[in-house]
């Protein structure tokens, strides 16, 4: 190829019902329902872990959902949708009543998210929510699907990393100082008594992810929702800018059918025996060790099937170039995971294996990749990044769009995976859009088919019924899966299956 060349990618159509297509996830979903499958649910059987007041909230949300629910009356036509009831849209019921409930004391978490320790306040607050999840797991037999984590407004306030309880509100902390706490833990300490409070440090600060973390074990998968999001936005004292009653139902359902085993939609034009893997790393920092990150990688496939690995802590982050990568038996290892859990679900290897990551594959990490994959597997490697040093302008009012490519050679381009989109006339953003720069880093396959592929996995983020995603779904969850992984120490996770993590 000799100089730029300009194309533009088709947008993919997703497939619903009984083989029948439409762009628009909620077009397909209003007008033909899911695809037919004898693994989606028969109906939700979901549990709730909440206080009085959150899990009273979620029942009104149910029942609201249950019905219809209208568009509202301001905004673009082709950017709104009324709600026509949940049953209406997957087929099934969603019961009024929960499969099982778990409630905690409203007084206690207040007291415990106001430690004016912020590790211990969030450890202890998360531990509450644990708590009540393994009695129900131990002292019953019965299972729901997934579960609906109902969090106060305040949790969420002041559960998010560098979140500070003013100080007439803290409740004083009793436990060691961070810094004492890791001179304990790198230093060794005789009196393992006195370790039980530095424990608290070993987690993120983050209720969110602390909570996901510490119950992976379980392999039970949550929804982790804010009162507030179950009225609207409005409760008392807390007023939040939302989505509107309707979207909210579109996207909550959505995602909720999706963790309760169902799949809201497929790629339409599927190339059979693909499967796709999303490399991610994450700094960490564990006292008294020398491994400086987490890795872990997460398997796609087009019907929207996924799986979570985590690989080893190790020395994989490099000061130097400011890189991650693999040691060879490290990268093999987890590679043959993955190629293990893709025979198991289609009693065969995959045709080709496209792993697409944030930094280049270097020699020794492609050896160790390489030597996982059965003989007759086509092994790519795809360099993805987000952007902004070049911009492409079209005449007229509207910006560049969505599906425009710019070829530079044959082995990297441009992807405006956001732009404008005819079927929604606009552009759900606020700035020029920024492309992706895509470069096959190892491997061969025609640039083109690289790029269709990932117009395809924008449309796999099932947390919301919305048109398309800025990224592909191998990519947009990389940094929670990563984030995830590193928020507890947990030396040993199993595969699970993705939704247990988003």
């Amino acid at each position: 190829m000799t100089g730029w060349r300009v194309t533009h990618i088709d947008e993919p159509d997703l497939s619903f019902g009984f083989g029948q297509r439409a762009q628009h996830p909620k077009d397909g979903l209003f007008l033909y329902g899911p695809p037919k499958s004898n693994r989606n649910p028969a109906r939700m059987d979901v549990g709730v872990i909440g206080t009085e007041s959150g899990i009273a909230l979620f029942a009104s949300w149910v029942r609201s959902i249950r019905g219809k629910i209208e568009a509202p009356e301001a905004g673009r036509p082709e950017n709104k949708m009324m709600w026509p009831g949940f049953q209406s849209v997957f087929g099934i019921d969603w019961p009024e009543v929960p499969f099982t409930t778990c409630q905690i004391d409203g007084s206690e978490l207040d007291e415990r998210i106001r430690s004016s320790n912020r590790s211990e306040a969030i450890y202890n607050a998360v531990g509450l929510y644990e708590d009540a999840l393994r009695r129900h797991l131990v002292n019953e037999e019965a299972r729901p699907h997934m579960w609906f984590v109902i969090v106060p407004d305040i949790v969420f306030k002041y559960g998010r990393p560098k979140s500070r309880v003013p100080k007439q509100d803290q409740i004083p902390s009793r436990i060691v100082s961070r810094r004492e706490a890791n001179r304990m833990l790198s230093g060794g300490w005789l009196f393992a008594e006195d370790l039980k409070d530095t424990e608290v440090y070993l987690y993120e600060e983050n209720f969110h992810n602390q909570l996901k973390a510490r119950i992976l074990d379980s392999q039970q998968v949550l929804q982790v929702v804010r009162e507030s999001t179950l009225v609207g936005g409005d409760l008392g004292e807390t007023k939040r800018r939302m989505q509107d009653r309707a979207a909210v139902a579109w996207n909550l359902s959505t995602t909720s059918f999706y963790k309760a085993g169902g799949t809201p939609w497929r790629i339409a034009d599927v190339r059979e025996g693909v499967c796709y893997v999303g490399l991610v790393f994450k700094k960490v920092d564990l006292p008294g060790r020398k491994d400086n990150a987490c890795c872990g990688a997460q398997m796609f496939l087009a019907s929207g099937e996924g799986i979570v690995f985590k690989g080893a802590v190790g020395p994989w982050f490099s000061e130097a170039d400011n890189s991650f990568h693999l040691r060879r038996p490290k990268a093999e290892e987890l590679m043959k995971l993955i190629v293990t859990a893709y025979e198991d679900m289609h009693g065969k290897p995959p045709s080709e294996l496209f792993i697409h990551g944030k930094t280049w594959f270097n020699e020794e990490e492609w050896d160790g990749f390489s030597a996982a994959v059965p003989h007759g597997t086509r092994l790519v490697g795809i360099r993805i990044r987000r952007q902004n040093e070049i911009k492409l302008f079209r005449l007229g009012k509207n910006p560049v769009l969505r599906g425009t490519a710019i070829m530079l050679n044959e082995r990297s381009a441009y992807l405006w995976t956001t732009g404008f989109v005819p079927r929604l006339n606009t552009y759900a953003g606020r700035e020029v859009p920024n492309p992706l720069t895509v470069d096959i880093v190892r491997g061969d396959v025609e640039l083109e088919t690289v790029l269709v592929d990932l117009m395809s996995l924008t449309k796999l983020n099932f947390n919301s019924a919305s048109f398309a995603d800025g990224l592909p779904v191998t990519l947009r969850f990389a940094d929670l899966v990563g984030e995830i992984l590193t928020a507890a120490p947990l030396e040993k996770t199993p595969p699970l299956p993705f939704k247990a993590y988003i």
